[in-house]
């Protein structure tokens, strides 16, 4: 790209730099949420939310856990107005809740702000005009003292309708377009507003810093509120607010690092919806902290529910990699990821361990309501033989031999390459159904009478009688063999093909999943040549299982050779 040159650093460094904040390793607690959807987040929408949806997403946003909500701009149009007036004329606001509205620092939009409010029990006025260079020189054409002047103009006004005002009135000044502002100007206007509110502890005043524009990295953000909180006048009086913007898609990193630097309250939008790449994405930042232990105070024990509250009221998708609120975050296609969270979910279950530490899953999907086997192992032709064990092991209670576990894998990932698609759970168990489990295609035992031979400390021997249909005749075999599966392995032998086998691995166990108790039988047979072959027999009686899993094993072994003519 040719025109680098013509950009420049728009931004202002602070005259000196601290840094305490950069030897802090984590956030210790949540810091106080401002929701700004239906002010900031509604006039980014192509189509904005009407009067009732408004309506509805304030009371959805309330039962998140949001206590202050910026509500929009009374003044600016007949929607707004009659919005704020909805709400406090049918008592919507709860009383722990404080909501918010916007203005400029003019004298006929204060007023009809405070009109607005009208039998409100709480609210907080933000009041805000620009302060950055570019802003001066361009739009205002205004010098520092003009634009100082017209934020103590705006903060008086504030404080002389308050008087009068019998609900109670919290005030909030932003210095928008900070980010583009000299520091030490920055400071002088919030200073000046500070200077005019005289905040006290019962009644702090909120000074918000918003980057409108994020022009810089999250550090040099960082050091600019540090600077601020080390020299505004009054700290301990005042709630100092971060807004960050997403223009270099740093929003969540300068609000994590803004709050280590002494930030005590965040604006932003669910999953970051706003002007142009939106907003700080208030659900990552909640959900970071969720992660590092720290309770966020906001309700996101069922994000997909939030996911779908926000679609529907915004008409916008939620990015199928978005943090935390994505369909496929949590998702692994990748046979090495699979296998590494299968056996770190097993670990987790027989330790019991109250600490999650999972491999390549940051927090317990199921804490935020997903769920592992539809949101987490997904099975595509990338995936492993952990993967499409996991699955087929916790939807459907079949605990695939580890020797058998690649030859499964293989044959569910072909089918996906083949057909360049995912396989859902319940069609990767169908495949596997049909090809292992109770296969009785050319060769099927009807009927099987056991009698024990003799029996010592070692052995039993057994004999049996056998009816078995092989490609639909009826033949009968008597034989004897140290133990029933052996017997009737010695009985089928004597059957008109010729292939002989040997046993490789047996094992078994009862299907849990099911309520009638079945049990599950794995038999590997290979044969002279050295193809080996698996199936799987289910029955409630397990010697029956196992003769079934053998009788899988032989149609499979057909299959191939075509030795049942």
């Amino acid at each position: 790209m040719q025109n680098f040159k013509k950009y420049k650093i728009g931004y202002f460094p602070p005259p000196n730099v601290r840094g305490d904040w950069m030897k802090k390793d984590h956030i210790e607690k949540a810091p106080i949420w401002c929701s700004v959807d239906l002010r900031d987040g509604n006039q980014a929408l192509v189509v904005p939310m009407s009067l009732e949806q408004k309506l509805d997403f304030f009371k959805y946003l309330v039962t998140l856990g949001f206590k202050e909500i910026e509500v929009g701009f009374p003044a600016a149009s007949n929607t707004e107005y009659e919005f704020v007036r909805r709400l406090i004329e049918d008592n919507l606001i709860p009383d722990d809740v404080t909501i918010q509205v916007l203005t400029q620092a003019r004298d006929h939009i204060i007023e009809k702000t405070f009109k607005s409010l009208e039998g409100i029990s709480n609210a907080i006025v933000h009041l805000y005009n620009s302060t950055s260079l570019a802003q001066r020189e361009q739009v205002f054409k205004a010098s520092k003292e003009e634009i100082i002047e017209i934020a103590t103009n705006g903060a008086k006004l504030l404080k002389e309708k308050a008087k009068s005002f019998d609900g109670n009135i919290r005030f909030e000044y932003s210095p928008e377009s900070f980010t583009g502002t000299e520091m030490e100007f920055a400071l002088d206007v919030c200073n000046a507003v500070i200077d005019v509110w005289k905040p006290r502890e019962d009644r702090k005043v909120t000074i918000n810093l918003p980057s409108t524009v994020s022009m810089s990295m999250p550090h040099i953000y960082a050091n600019q509120i540090e600077y601020m909180c080390d020299n505004l006048h009054d700290r301990e009086n005042l709630i100092v607010s971060l807004h960050p913007h997403n223009d270099r898609g740093t929003a969540v990193a300068e609000a994590e690092l803004g709050i280590l630097a002494g930030g005590d309250r965040i604006e932003g939008t669910l999953f970051g919806n706003g002007e142009r790449t939106g907003n700080v994405d208030l659900v990552t930042l909640a959900m970071n902290l969720y992660a590092h232990g720290v309770n966020p105070n906001l309700h996101f024990n069922d994000i997909p529910s939030v996911v779908d509250a926000f679609e529907n009221f915004t008409d916008m998708q939620v990015n199928p990699r978005q943090p935390y609120g994505g369909k496929l975050v949590f998702a692994a296609f990748s046979g090495s990821h699979q296998d590494a969270i299968a056996k770190g979910m097993k670990h987790h279950q027989e330790t019991g361990s109250s600490q999650w530490t999972v491999p390549y899953l940051p927090i317990d999907p199921k804490d935020i309501g997903k769920e592992y086997e539809a949101d987490v192992i997904r099975i595509n032709s990338q995936s492993g033989k952990g993967g499409v064990a996991y699955i087929i092991e916790q939807n459907y209670g079949y605990v695939i031999p580890k020797d058998m576990r690649a030859e499964v894998g293989y044959l569910i990932k072909d089918i996906s390459d083949k057909n360049h698609s995912e396989i859902p759970a319940a069609k990767v168990f169908e495949i596997f159904d049909k090809e292992y489990i109770d296969n009785f295609k050319n060769i099927d035992i009807k009927d099987a009478t056991f009698k024990k031979i003799k029996s010592d400390e070692n052995k039993a021997v057994f004999s049996v009688d056998i009816n078995v249909i092989i490609n639909n005749k009826e033949y009968s075999f008597t034989s004897e063999g140290n133990g029933r599966l052996d017997a009737v392995s010695n009985a089928l032998l004597k059957a008109p093909f010729e292939y002989d086998y040997r046993f490789v691995t047996y094992s078994e166990h009862a299907l849990e999943s099911h309520s009638d108790s079945m049990a599950a039988a794995y038999i590997l047979i290979e044969d002279d040549h050295g193809h080996k072959f698996w199936g799987i027999g289910t029955h409630s009686d397990i010697i029956l299982a196992s003769v079934n899993a053998l009788v899988s094993a032989l149609n499979r072994a057909n299959n191939k050779m075509n030795f049942v003519k």
